[in-house]
């Protein structure tokens, strides 16, 4: 779990004002999604190694810009 918290901060500093719920699930086998309202944003699968936050911040600001 040490990856996903190393997400939280980021996340946090760009969007404090506007999440309501930022949710960290563990799981096993060495799965990691990052999901948005129920979307997949990222998938380790996509670049095959877990993501630093700049593999994952920019997909969620494109998809917060768009909704």
């Amino acid at each position: 779990m040490p990856n996903a918290a190393g997400l939280v901060a980021p996340i946090l500093d760009e969007w404090a004002g506007v999440i309501d719920v930022l949710e960290i699930v563990p799981g096993k086998g060495g799965i990691f999604d990052v999901h948005l309202d129920g979307e997949l944003v990222f998938t380790k699968s996509m670049i095959g190694r877990y993501p630093q936050p700049d593999d994952v911040v920019p997909l969620l600001r494109e998809r917060l810009a768009a909704g």
